[in-house]
Formats: structure tokens, sequence, C-alpha cells
């Protein structure tokens, strides 16, 4: 009888091992402190977007940064006491920002990438909740017209992987989505995208079918790793202590915390993201929209419209800005001039962030057992499907066939 492994976080990407694992005929467990997608995984714009694989760091971002962190209403911050945390954090970002680095980078986060719907719908299949995810565009949304450029590198690199990008004007964009505001000038409109309609309730459902699979789902903190003797794995609990032969870590940001004893050199980051969600918008948006002013995204979903953005560097612990809120509904409320804002529902998440934009995935060297997928950024729910298969397959002892080096914890 084959082992059953066991997988520490049961966000989307763990979630997605699970389910992988199991096509494989590996039995799993699921361990995390609170419900199955439920955390980090629960809170993005829901966006499943194939041509997602720009990195956050890009040719000249240093000349920017300094205007976007003395804006106090801008999508970037840094608590004050995260200073000395970011300073050698920050310095490995800018130095992923040549044009080099942004197109190696970009190969690899298109291997995770571009398959993201084909995976949820197969992953969907057979719930009856294959309406989660829906055909879409991802409409970059500009005030100034000249800004919105198909030759920037981001947008080229796109294009010349294949996606079908298409430049529009004002009145383009208003039939696409009529209820944004007019002072959108110009917009990108990015095809062959999808949305899920609710990431917290896709967790949900994937958990659970997990579970109707054979999945045992562990409600429990997890404090402590250590690897036996023998080889295998003793689990310490907030409730026990458990064993494991095999071990995936998709614990989010706070893997590294479990992975310091062990020495390894883990450079991840709470990036703290927001949303706001309005459950009586009074508007809808077909597809989803980025203010790339603002650098927040707005789609429709099944409990209200959402807005969701900003980038806060800070401690895992630290608690919510609450002036995010209010920032984020003036934003919203920039975008779509008759979205009805009562009643709005705010929400904070931690984004586990490398600074090359790119997860750990694969065996832990030194650490036999032991695989690492976490560290996902802003792509967590697009690149979650393809990780669970590339863990999968390492697990059961078949080759990706893939070159694993840009996601190996040793790349640091």
């Amino acid at each position: 009888m084959t082992e059953q492994v066991t997988i520490i976080g049961a966000g989307i990407v763990g979630i997605c091992c699970a389910l992988s694992l199991q096509e494989r005929g590996i039995p799993v467990r699921l361990i995390d402190r609170g419900k199955p997608g439920q955390e980090t995984s629960f809170g993005n714009a829901g966006v499943v977007s194939p041509w997602s694989i720009i990195p956050q760091a890009m040719p000249g971002i240093w000349k920017s940064l300094p205007q976007m962190l003395l804006n106090p209403k801008g999508a970037l911050s840094v608590r004050a006491s995260f200073w000395p945390k970011m300073i050698p954090w920050g310095l490995r970002f800018l130095g992923n920002s040549s044009e080099k680095s942004v197109r190696e980078i970009s190969d690899a986060m298109e291997l995770l990438c571009r398959p993201s719907i084909d995976l949820y719908r197969r992953h969907l299949q057979g719930t009856g909740h294959e309406d989660l995810i829906t055909d879409s565009y991802y409409i970059h949304a500009f005030r100034n017209r000249e800004q919105a450029d198909l030759n920037g590198l981001g947008y080229l690199i796109r294009q010349e992987k294949g996606g079908d990008l298409v430049l529009v004007d004002g009145a383009e964009l208003r039939r696409l989505e009529p209820a944004l505001s007019e002072k959108f000038k110009a917009a990108i409109v990015i095809k062959g995208q999808a949305r899920v309609t609710s990431p917290g309730r896709l967790g949900a459902i994937l958990a659970e079918k997990a579970r109707l699979q054979g999945a045992e789902i562990v409600q429990t903190e997890v404090s402590k790793l250590i690897q036996t003797q023998d080889g295998s794995w003793q689990i310490t609990t907030s409730q026990d202590t458990l064993h494991a032969p095999r071990l995936i870590l998709a614990a989010g940001v706070w893997s590294a915390d479990l992975l310091k004893p062990f020495g390894l050199p883990v450079p991840l980051v709470a990036e703290r993201g927001y949303h706001v969600e309005f459950p009586n918008p009074l508007v809808q948006l077909s597809n989803s929209v980025m203010d790339v002013d603002a650098k927040v995204v707005a789609s429709s979903m099944l409990g209200g419209l959402r807005v969701a953005g900003t980038a806060e560097f800070g401690s895992v612990d630290a608690p919510a800005d609450p002036r995010k809120k209010e920032i984020l509904t003036e934003q919203a409320k920039a975008m779509l001039p008759d979205l009805e804002t009562s009643e709005a529902r705010f929400w904070m998440g931690r984004r586990p962030s490398f600074p090359d934009s790119l997860p750990a995935i694969g065996p832990i060297n030194g650490s036999e057992g032991l695989y690492a997928a976490f560290g996902h950024s802003h792509y967590g729910l697009m690149m979650a499907p393809k990780t669970g298969e590339l863990v999968a397959d390492l697990v059961s002892g078949r080759s990706p066939n893939v070159d694993m080096a840009p996601f190996s914890l040793a790349r640091f």
C-alpha cells in the first residue's frame, strides 16, 4: 500500500497538491490551523490568468519606488518596524529587475500559469460547481491613453509568447464594461483568461472533493518539524504529535518559520494584501478590471463586487491597517462611479513573497522526504494547479520533464 503524504497548509496550493497526488493513487493528509482555502487563498481578486507571467520587479522600477512609498494612498507601503528586514529583501528584488532577469523569470512563471484554467476545470469536474470558474478578459484600464502601450516590456513578452492582447479606446472600453468611469481613456484587453467567482468557495469545494476521495483533513496548528533518525518526520502541533514519511510544506508565509531550525536561507516576507467587497454594488463587471494607476483589481463575485490590491510589507502578525478600507473604497468609487459602497466587507491576507516573484517548489536539500510548495506571491491562485502537478510528480518518482532550478530554494 502506498504511504500517505502529509501536506502542511490547506490553502489553494496545498489543496491542489492533494488532488494531484490523489490522481496518482497516493493517499494524503492535509493539516491547517483553519478551514481549507479560507486564509490567504480567500481574499484575492479571482483572476485566473495564463498571461500573468510578468514579475513585480521590472526595469526602472527603482525610479518609481520613492513616489509610491511617499503616497499615503498608494499601493505600496512598509511598516516602520519592518524596514530592517525590508532593505535586504528589497535589494534582492531590485537585483532581479534587469530585462534579462525579467525574461528568465517570465519563462518560469509561464510554466506555472499557462495551464491554470484547464487544470481548475479538471479539478472542478464532477463537483457540481464547475461554474465557479468562468471565461473572462483581463482588462488593464488607463486614464492616460499614452500609457497604454502594447510595446511596453510586460505586454511585449506576453505577445511574444502567444498572448492575444488588444488596445482599445475609451468608447470600446465602456462597451465592454459600461459601469467604468469615463475618465478611463484606453485599455489593454488580455484575452484567453478566466476568473473565479468565489475564491473561498473554490477552496472549500476542492477540499471537499479531496476529502470525499479519501483525504484526511486535520485542523490544528503546526509549530515544529523534526526529522527522526529513520528519516521520517515528526510534526509537533497544538494538539498532538503526528508522524509522516513524507511532507509537503505549503504553509505560505508561515513556511519560513518552520524551516528556520534547518538553517536554510528563506528570504520570504509577508506582502499583505487587502480587499473590500460590496454586497449590494448596483453595478456589474463582466471581466476582471485593473485600474493601472491605483494598482487595484475589481471583479464581480458571488458575494458582491470585490476590489483587491495594495502591497503592505510588515510582520506576519501585525494587525490590519483600517485606513486601507477607506482608501480601497475611494479607489473603487473612482473606478465605478455608480457603485453602492455601503456595508462593505474588509479583509486582509498575507501573500508569501520571494524577491524574484517565483515560488519554492520541489525537494528541500538536506531534508529527505520534505518538499517545498510555497512562496507564490501575487500569483497563488494561478500557479496552484501546476504547482500541485509538479509536486505530485516529484513525490511519486516521476520526472516533471521541466527545469526545476528556478523554483529551488537553493537559488538563494
